[in-house]
């Protein structure tokens, strides 16, 4: 029994009901958090010392650190019982997936300082970093979670892959 099932099994009815309903949905929340806390961690250290005047280069590779483990996590994890692609043909999906999802990510960073000039000199440290916060990890991260929810569910683990790329129908 997994430990999904196992706390599942110990909730109240309606919320017995949303878990087993969401399972995918709760597993691919966890990976994001986990995720969130890799990217940003990745993203503060960077913009905090080598990268100090390219926040949106930091946060870049921030996701994409973030992105590595998110394979990982979702492969084995939150997707496991989807799926029936080949290993080098999910994983180029997933990529490709994650490469919008970046560009979806850094674009309210980019917005926030370079449209509508919230960094110094123009406002203070804190509203800097707010702002940084509130368009790089809240809005870009919410925005980005939904594409790659629906893409991921849609495309690199779907339910059934019942032909192979060619069009031919899998054994």
């Amino acid at each position: 029994m997994s430990v999904l099932a196992a706390v599942a099994a110990r909730l109240p009815g309606v919320s017995r009901v949303l878990t087993g309903k969401n399972h995918e949905l709760l597993k691919f929340a966890t990976v994001g958090a986990i995720t969130f806390v890799i990217d940003n961690a990745v993203w503060y250290l960077l913009k905090l010392t080598v990268l100090e005047d390219h926040p949106t280069t930091a946060k870049g590779v921030g996701i994409l650190v973030a992105t590595i483990a998110s394979y990982v996590l979702n492969r084995e994890w939150s997707f496991r019982t989807r799926g029936g692609r080949e290993r080098p043909h999910e994983a180029a999906l997933f990529f490709l997936v994650s490469a919008a999802a970046l560009v979806v990510n850094v674009t309210p960073l980019y917005v926030s300082r370079y449209v509508l000039g919230l960094h110094r000199p123009h406002v203070d440290l804190f509203t800097q970093e707010v702002a940084d916060f509130f368009s790089g990890s809240v809005l870009g991260v919410g925005l980005a979670m939904v594409w790659r929810f629906w893409a991921f569910r849609r495309w690199v683990f779907p339910e059934d892959v019942s032909e192979s790329p060619t069009g031919v129908p899998r054994p």
